[in-house]
């Protein structure tokens, strides 16, 4: 594998923490993915496991249970599960997504509920966002909340959430003034399960969607009816919040995707390497044509150049610098890059890249589904112009 310049953010605590979970994805989780992908889940001993070896919520405060570290140790968390090909883990949806969201916006009481049990891997975080109506356009969300005394009472429906049959604390985007737009969204958080562990009433999981990649990975419909919620799971203190909310976290959600972007990338290149110059044809190594030398050339050159670029904006978003446009660019060029890029490095596997059992087959439907969420490509260049 090439060496890749040195990232300027990542300390010899991040790199010791990458090392460590290189070795853990290796040797614990890589031989269950064949099991796992034929479930359609990891389970969740797996996120238990997870949280016991510091990879859940690494950059919360260590006050509420987390590793205490930055994103950066998040990053190198993302980049080694993305280079191991296990995207069945909801991990960094867990903590650079959901955690952020209640340790930033939540009261002091829902951080010391929550928080400590995302890190253990007790509690499970979903960010339900999508609607079968509405997808990159969060104003127009239908699910809605009416207050009932101490509670509210949600009703409506969601596609597509990530962690949605594991998880056990979903955050909820949803209009409790459904006549003032964007106005009217708030975030509201749902504890699946009562104190007893039994499901709530009013909460249910629809089927685990059947998709093209990212087979071990649980994404689900939910629906809500009469759901009850205490009003103080209600972020931010007030109605109306959500959509501020929302906007002020999105940046941070589109360069983790970027960094998974980057890793599935790296991983790539390293498998076409390794099978291009072990595989034989026309009585030499497939590496020894030139066109096969002159493609991996380009495919390095391009990776290199996302890594630096994605290194560039992970220093600025830790100095608090990354705007929204930046970052919605940032996801849109990296996804679209390595969905290229993995079609390169499939291509010259010849048939047995379509084949699952080789590690570049799953890469690449894997990436496919990252051009869609976090905000679709077209949206995240229509954002992006907009600061032209």
């Amino acid at each position: 594998m090439l060496p890749l310049f040195p990232s300027p953010w990542l300390s010899e605590e991040h790199q010791l923490l990458g090392d460590a979970a290189a070795r853990f994805f290796a040797e614990r989780w890589v031989p269950h993915q064949a099991e796992w992908r034929a479930a359609g889940l990891m389970p969740r001993s797996a996120w238990r496991e997870a949280g016991a070896q510091g990879f859940l919520c690494a950059g919360m405060p260590e006050e509420y249970g987390g590793g205490g570290g930055d994103i950066g140790h998040e990053a190198v968390l993302a980049l080694e599960q993305a280079r191991a090909n296990i995207s069945g883990f909801g991990g960094p949806l867990h903590s650079v997504i959901v955690a952020p969201y209640l340790l930033h916006h939540g009261s002091e009481a829902q951080k010391r509920r929550w928080l400590p049990r995302m890190a253990q891997g007790e509690l499970i975080g979903a960010i339900a966002m999508t609607e079968p109506g509405a997808g990159s356009d969060l104003q127009g969300v239908k699910t809605h909340a009416r207050r009932d005394g101490e509670h509210y009472v949600l009703n409506g429906s969601k596609t597509f959430i990530t962690n949605g049959q594991n998880a056990n604390l979903i955050i909820v985007v949803c209009k409790t003034d459904p006549s003032q737009g964007a106005k009217g969204v708030s975030l509201l958080v749902v504890e699946t399960e009562d104190a007893a562990g039994n499901p709530v009433p009013g909460l249910k999981r629809g089927r685990n969607l059947d998709k093209i990649g990212m087979h071990a990975q649980d994404t689900s419909e939910l629906f809500f009816d009469d759901l009850r919620v205490p009003a103080d799971h209600l972020l931010g203190g007030r109605e109306g919040q959500g959509f501020f909310q929302l906007m002020q976290e999105l940046p941070q959600e589109r360069l983790l995707i970027a960094l998974q972007a980057v890793g599935a990338m790296e991983r790539g290149l390293a498998e076409a390497l390794a099978y291009t110059k072990e595989r034989k044809a026309f009585g030499k190594s497939i590496w020894e044509f030139q066109n096969t030398r002159f493609k991996l050339a380009e495919v390095q050159a391009q990776v290199i150049a996302a890594r630096a670029t994605v290194d560039a904006a992970l220093v600025a978003h830790l100095k608090g610098e990354l705007d929204a446009a930046r970052a919605a660019l940032l996801k849109a060029w990296t996804t679209d890059l390595a969905c290229q890029l993995l079609d390169e490095c499939l291509q010259l596997h010849g048939g047995y890249g379509y084949m699952l059992e080789y590690p570049i087959a799953e890469l690449w439907a894997d990436a496919r589904v990252a051009r869609i969420y976090g905000g679709t490509n077209e949206i995240m260049k229509e954002l992006a112009s907009r600061s032209m």
